[in-house]
């Protein structure tokens, strides 16, 4: 295989290798120094500024870290790490060149140096797709060949030896290319370098390659000749997409048969400056606080560049274009070109005066190189951030206000200050402390959180009779503290002066409550005390006047003018309205000023108790059995006295009626209870009243007569009464019992009243149908078969009448009851003469006048004639169809005429069958 003439990329790189020889299988030697001694450059004759002229080769043996590069006119050409010779000027080199360029190499750690010739030739017009692709093709020299190794033995019959393969160093080929010619040829060409096979001198061989770029995706970017082996790019290639191509080149003959091992190919795509560097953020906030010393950091910007970051072509350097605004200093921030980092520079930062900068921030790669490398900019948003540099200032030394005694929560003055730091910040929130003139603490001064204004406020009440004016030393300052830099402004403490106003104050008693003590049953119209109210109004010349507020139980009363209290009812411990011995009265005392105030006052009566209450019995109901032993109850007493006026109490019986004692007998338990039994082993059930007279143990004992109402009762197994409801009418009194009569008797007066009234109407009924003419009956018309329905007289009738009697039970009995008139006809059904099997056309009016004497003598038939309903032939009945008449015959062999003697009802079919035949 052999390296095209047109391409220096590859062509250096195998010059390396060859350079690099080998023996064996032992380790290449490596030997630093130019590829070439002298270059031949064909380049344009009309540079431009910036323009890649050709790349020249140095092996530095892996010591680029300490490799520097440099020409004998660096202010003509610019030589890169990488080879790349660069165009520092716009320049004709027709008119310039007249000796070869020299290009060293020294190893700044070993101090050794080497160096080549270039030797320029212009061509006027002509000029590169890629900048220095026609260059670098003038530069390849001859090139010695490199064989495929021999895989045959030296007699063509065994394999003795092998040499071992050659390993073709990376191929580079720039990207973005288009058109690029043949770079690799598969055969030896004249005067070329190749890689040859040692078939090709005696047969035809075939070239390819395979894998991805060229029969794997992406597929068609390479192409190579079969034929000369020439391999080319077909379209231009993009490192930041697919940075390298592993290539396999095969060589067979014209039948297919492989001749040579493949040989693997590696084509690097060298990157391009192709690609502006981008910002990750096209605007950056940052803040910095005010009054930050030089070499604050600030923020830090942050650029991409998809070129490659191990070149110059993504190394980025970063440099501040501009300031807004520039003052205080046109240079308040610097950046570090490296990292993006943007620092002060400069002192002075003031948020009150510049509150926020913009910087222009530019990016270029190419290590910052101006002519040729790419910028791009974007902006920094700096903001200045507040510190507490400014202390809050009073707009005025002194405030005034005035304010009401006995008035709380009220705003006696607003204060007003100035802060020149940021409004709603810790460092432009004012608190207001007072430092004097309120040594008791009734003012607070509290802030506004919208205007920062300090507010004077009455936080307890104020006596004007005490105190008149107060005299308050405030000082304002920040919730976040002043910066220790700045000292506090004489502004900063300012003199409230109040002044307090009188009013008129409501009198008030003393004491309140007042209690006293007194026994019960004080008599009306008795002087209690005297009530009176003081005036806190020492300024005020004022009367005062009293009056009842609150009396519940209407006991006292009080002199308007002097608050004497005296009685006008008897005082009761035991009222409802007494609570725990203690009876509470309230009054008012208003005085004359303006606008009137008043107080009340409330006055505690304690009740001492005397034993004016008789004691009662308790329970005041009871139960016992009439047998059943123990048979006995326990009682107590109740008295609305306490203490030494209530028990130990005694009970005795009364002495009348005489059978009380007879009955009964009391046996005392304690002081406080008794037991009271039946005196007799049985007596009959019911309502006892047992009068007993209790005694309570007062200085003056009272004693009183009440009632134990006992009920007796017959008694379960368990002792509990079984007969309540016999009891209970046994207690019901005389006129209770008569009531109960009177309405007994009275609800039965009216049930047969109601049952007579229903009799006397029935028969009215029946005597209302017998009075109807027949004539006039409609009832017993033949129906019209061709309506549907009729009226509610015509069709109400019971068709069991018109059953037949043989088919009717003989012994059936008819229900006592009143049937509905539309009730269909059910069994049994009452009895009705028997007639003839043989049906003959005479019986039918017999059988209708005998059913009609049996409905008549019928007390449960309807009020009327059912026997008209003579159509009914539906499912149920009884009674054969009309048609059945007779039908042995056909009509016209019957005589109709008798149907005449039958009455009005029955002249009608006289005259539709009966007549002639016309």
């Amino acid at each position: 295989m052999f390296l095209n003439e047109g391409r220096s990329l590859l062509l250096l790189t195998l010059l390396a290798a060859l350079q690099m020889g080998t023996e064996g299988r032992g380790t290449p030697l490596c030997r630093p120094g130019f590829s070439e001694n002298v270059y031949n450059a064909v380049v344009p004759d009309t540079v431009q500024e910036g323009q890649l002229l050709f790349n020249v080769k140095f092996l530095d043996c892996s010591r680029s870290g300490c490799m520097r590069l440099e020409s004998s006119e660096p202010d003509t050409f610019r030589v890169e790490t990488d080879g790349a010779v660069h165009a520092l000027r716009s320049i004709r080199l027709a008119s310039v060149r007249s000796s070869p360029l020299v290009i060293k190499a020294r190893d700044e750690a070993t101090g050794e140096q080497w160096q080549t010739e270039v030797r320029l030739t212009p061509t006027e017009g002509q000029s590169a797709q890629v900048p220095g692709m026609e260059a670098v093709a003038a530069m390849a020299p001859r090139l010695p060949e490199i064989v495929f190794p021999s895989r045959h033995t030296d007699d063509g019959s065994q394999l003795r030896r092998m040499k071992r393969d050659w390993v073709i160093p990376p191929i580079n080929v720039p990207e973005n290319s288009r058109g690029h010619p043949p770079f690799l040829r598969l055969q030896r060409p004249p005067t070329q370098f190749a890689i040859r096979s040692d078939h090709d001198k005696n047969r035809s061989l075939r070239y390819s390659v395979t894998g991805p770029g060229a029969d794997q995706p992406p597929t068609g970017i390479f192409f190579i000749d079969p034929v000369s082996g020439e391999l080319s790019v077909n379209r231009p290639l993009d490192r930041e997409h697919i940075s390298n191509f592993h290539l396999r080149a095969h060589a067979v003959d014209l039948n297919g048969n492989q001749v040579e091992n493949p040989i693997d190919i590696v084509i690097n795509v060298i990157d391009m400056n192709d690609n502006r560097p981008e910002f990750v953020h096209q605007i950056w906030n940052g803040s910095v606080a005010e009054g930050s010393k030089p070499g604050t950091s600030v923020m830090t910007v942050t650029a991409i560049d998809k070129d490659d970051p191990k070149t110059q072509n993504g190394m980025l350097r970063y440099k501040i274009l501009s300031q807004n605004p520039e003052n205080p200093n046109p240079s308040m921030f610097t950046i570090n070109n490296k990292t993006g980092n943007i620092i002060t520079m400069a002192a002075g930062l003031d948020r009150e005066k510049v509150p926020q900068y913009t910087l222009i921030i530019q990016a270029t790669d190419m290590e910052g190189t101006a002519l040729y490398g790419l910028s791009n900019t974007a902006t920094a948003v700096i903001r200045v951030r507040d510190i507490n540099d400014n202390p809050p200032e009073f707009t005025s030394e002194t405030f005034y206000g005035e304010v009401p005694e006995n008035r709380v929560n009220v705003i006696v003055a607003n204060l007003t200050v100035t802060d020149k730091d940021q409004p709603n910040t810790p460092a432009w929130n004012v608190v207001y402390k007072i430092t004097g003139g309120d040594p008791t603490g009734r003012f607070s001064v509290p802030t506004d959180p919208t205007t920062n204004e300090g507010l004077v406020t009455v936080v307890k009440p104020i006596d004007y009779e005490m105190t008149r004016t107060f005299v308050l030393t405030v000082v304002a300052g920040n919730e976040e503290p002043l910066d220790q830099n700045i000292h506090r402004s004489r502004q900063s403490t300012a003199t409230v002066s109040i002044k307090v106003l009188d009013v008129n104050e409501a009198p008030y008693f003393e004491p309140n409550p007042r209690t006293m003590r007194m026994e019960e049953g004080l008599a009306a119209e008795s002087m209690l005390t005297v009530f009176t109210a003081l005036d806190p109004d020492r300024f005020m010349q004022q009367t005062i006047r009293y009056s009842k507020l609150s009396d519940p139980a209407n006991w006292l009363r009080i002199d308007p003018n002097n608050g004497h209290i005296s009685t006008i009812a008897i005082l009761d411990r035991e009222s409802p309205y007494v609570s725990n011995n203690m009876y509470n009265a309230t009054f008012l005392a208003t005085d004359n000023g303006y606008p009137p105030a008043s107080g009340t006052g409330t006055l505690q009566i304690f009740l001492r108790d005397i034993n004016d209450n008789a004691p009662v019995v308790f329970p005041s109901e009871a139960e016992v059995c009439e047998k059943p032993e123990p048979n006995f109850i326990n009682i107590t007493a109740i008295d609305g006295d306490i203490a030494s006026n209530a028990g130990p109490f005694t009970f005795e019986l009364a002495h009348r009626p005489t059978d009380v004692r007879k009955n009964w007998t009391i046996t005392r338990i304690n002081g406080d209870a008794a037991q009271v039994s039946l005196r007799l082993s049985f007596l009959e059930s019911g309502i006892y009243d047992v009068p007993i007279i209790i005694t309570d143990a007062g200085n003056l004992p009272m004693s009183n007569t009440s009632y134990l109402r006992i009920k007796v009762c017959q008694c379960d197994h368990n002792g509990f009464c079984s007969d309540q409801e016999r009891i209970i009418a046994a207690g019901l009194g005389t006129g209770a019992i008569i009531s109960i009569l009177l309405c007994i008797i009275i609800l039965l007066i009216l049930v047969l009243l109601f049952v007579v009234w229903m009799k006397r109407r029935d028969k009215e009924r029946q005597a209302k149908q017998l009075l109807i003419d027949p004539e006039d009956d409609v009832r017993d018309n033949i129906l019209k078969y061709d309506e549907e329905g009729g009226g509610e007289e015509d069709q109400d009738y019971d068709l069991s009448q018109l059953q037949q009697p043989d088919t009717m039970e003989p012994d059936a009995i008819k229900p006592v009851g009143i049937r509905r008139m539309d009730e269909r006809p059910i069994h049994p059904e009452p009895q009705y003469p028997v007639r003839s099997a043989a049906p003959h056309p005479g019986d039918i009016g017999d059988f209708i006048n005998e059913g009609l004497k049996a409905a008549d003598n019928d007390p449960t038939a309807p009020p009327y004639d059912s026997l008209l309903v003579f159509d009914y032939e539906g499912s149920g009945s009884t009674a054969g169809s009309l048609s059945s008449i007779n039908s042995s015959s056909s009509g016209g062999d019957q005589d109709y005429d008798y149907l005449n003697d039958w009455g009005p009802r029955f002249r009608k079919l006289a005259d539709m069958y009966g007549g002639s035949d016309d």
